[in-house]
């Protein structure tokens, strides 16, 4: 596990994401999260979108079904999946600037909360599904992240996890220059690898129904915020200010470092399906197929 010279915890998170809201936005989006590229031909948008779709068909919805989103940002991810998998979703953030954009933009079958997923306080096995796209990195603890969303979802309960994972066994230059900093300068507590994920998921009693690496499919998401921050800079005096005077500024260095992170493979991007065992013992349905990316982005 990477963690930060410096401790984090979710009151830096909040003020992190709280301060850089403009930035946010401008540069990422409604969507705080990769895109996720099939063709290379994907707009931006679509390919953001495109994950979130990734996230849908693993979790197999059913319409109707109570859902929950981890870490939802502005929530967009759970408006785009109400509206396409007719689902009802409930959300959780603990910045206060995303839960006031997400109530500025209601729509039915979606609830947002200002409140820390790890005191979240719903009800034993009272959702179908859940997901957390970009947010258990934030978590300051880990395993009770996982063990949360165990009790809260219900005897076969799908839950998918987006994640930010260090290289196995990443060392040297590789931890100590980018993923470190990385951790630090993005106010995350910690970054695991794809085995401690899992030891994790395990240990909460979630199966492991599948794991892909799309680190290739992501990577070029960096690149663009790279663009794009530079281009508000020039024309935004509020970019600007934020950029050379927020208390947060220090994440601006984060996104060459993340270039080259998934460059060298010193951090991958992993999504895992999980799924809770059923009350009867009755066998799951057949999962998807593993899949592993190559360590190096070339």
């Amino acid at each position: 596990m990477i963690v930060p010279d410096i401790s984090q915890n979710a009151v830096a998170v909040a003020d992190h994401y709280d301060e850089l809201d403009p930035i946010y936005r401008r540069v990422w989006g409604d969507h705080v999260h990769h895109g996720l590229w099939a063709t290379g031909r994907e707009t931006p948008a679509e390919a953001v979108e495109a994950l979130v779709d990734l996230v849908g068909d693993r979790l197999r919805f059913m319409p109707g079904e109570v859902c929950i989103d981890i870490g939802c940002g502005y929530g967009s991810t759970a408006r785009q999946l109400a509206a396409t998998r007719k689902v009802r979703v409930t959300g959780f953030t603990i910045s206060a600037e995303q839960a006031d954009y997400a109530a500025a933009h209601p729509v039915p079958d979606v609830d947002i909360h200002l409140r820390d997923w790890l005191v979240n306080g719903l009800p034993d096995s009272s959702a179908n599904a859940a997901w957390a796209i970009e947010s258990s990195e934030h978590m300051v603890d880990k395993p009770r992240f996982f063990a949360e969303a165990h009790r809260v979802l219900s005897p076969g309960g799908r839950f998918v996890v987006c994640a930010w994972l260090a290289e196995t066994d990443a060392g040297g230059w590789k931890a100590r220059h980018l993923l470190e900093p990385i951790c630090r300068e993005g106010r995350l507590p910690s970054m695991g690898t794809r085995e401690e994920y899992e030891a994790m998921a395990l240990a909460a009693g979630f199966e492991i129904v599948g794991y892909e690496d799309v680190s290739r499919r992501v990577a070029r998401t960096w690149t663009l915020c790279a663009r794009r921050l530079v281009k508000a800079l020039l024309v935004d005096r509020e970019t600007r200010r934020l950029a050379l005077g927020a208390r947060n500024r220090i994440f601006v260095l984060s996104i060459p470092r993340l270039i080259l992170a998934y460059r060298t493979g010193a951090m991958r991007y992993g999504i895992f399906t999980l799924s809770k065992a059923r009350e009867n013992g009755a066998p799951r349905e057949p999962g998807i197929s593993m899949h592993q990316e190559p360590a190096s982005e070339g």
